[in-house]
């Protein structure tokens, strides 16, 4: 049995990347998912972003474990869609569990109006964030029964390394730092229900987002910002499940008496 054994997580980002992998990390301990992603391209975001495709392999990946998934189509930056997506999962699946606010874009070496870049990235990455937690928290206070919420901020969360003004990386580093914002709020909100909130802070991690041509270009225009960004430990980025597994800890009653931390998974980058 999983330390996860029937419990609901609500995942955002699902699609593929670090989304994906937590919902397969979350359900081999026995949780079972709701799902949900934009499958669709932003237009100031320059590399392909999920497609419904992409949302079937983490369904398909899921089942394979034995677990019930729910995956729905939402964008993060509509509270009402995604308070409905969460719903329609709740009605199948029984109440939230665990939130995994996970959804981000980091659209570095796009070409489009830089003033709308930053609008964009704040609002996938912090308002979504927000959105994903007022979708799901309800059900998690009325089941009574405690739960967990973990929100995806980045090392861009704690530093401001690489800064270069430019709409794409002020905007990253900005919603990464006001992802830690709102997750001591909510740790303060959320005690008296024993919710738990936490934050992960992951360095580069090989996902899609990353790993990209329009990343490649904006790097190697920039040399100096990969010199800013490089890990203290020997490895260039981490990989999903390494995240995964530090999330499938914390939203665990291994963790029971942890909230209002922020969590590294960085390789040693932020103790340079």
């Amino acid at each position: 049995m999983g330390k996860l054994e029937g419990k609901v997580a609500f995942i955002t980002g699902a699609a593929r990347g670090q989304g994906r992998s937590h919902a397969l990390r979350l359900a081999q301990e026995g949780a079972n998912i709701i799902a949900v992603d934009l499958c669709g391209q932003i237009d100031t975001v320059p590399y392909p972003m999920s497609t419904p495709d992409d949302l079937k392999e983490t369904v398909a990946g899921v089942e394979a474990l034995d677990r019930r998934i729910v995956a729905l189509q939402a964008d993060v930056r509509d509270p009402a869609g995604l308070a409905a997506a969460a719903q329609a999962g709740i009605t199948e699946l029984g109440a939230i569990d665990i939130i995994l606010a996970n959804a981000g874009i980091a659209p570095q070496g796009g070409t489009g109006d830089e003033f709308q870049t930053f609008r964009d990235v704040v609002e996938v990455n912090m308002f979504g964030a927000y959105n994903a937690v007022k979708a799901g928290v309800p059900s998690m206070i009325e089941k009574g029964q405690g739960g967990a919420i973990v929100l995806t901020s980045s090392t861009q969360g704690l530093s401001g390394a690489g800064g270069d003004g430019t709409g794409a990386t002020s905007g990253y580093a900005a919603s990464k730092h006001g992802v830690v914002g709102l997750m001591r709020t909510f740790a303060n909100w959320l005690a008296p229900y024993s919710i738990r909130v936490n934050t992960v802070h992951p360095t580069g991690v090989n996902t899609p987002m990353i790993v990209n041509e329009s990343m490649q270009r904006y790097l190697s225009a920039n040399p100096g910002m990969g010199d800013a960004l490089k890990n203290l430990l020997p490895v260039d980025m981490v990989q999903p499940i390494d995240i995964s597994n530090a999330i499938a800890w914390l939203v665990s009653d291994e963790a029971r008496y942890v909230t209002g931390v922020t969590l590294p998974v960085d390789a040693g980058f932020t103790v340079k």
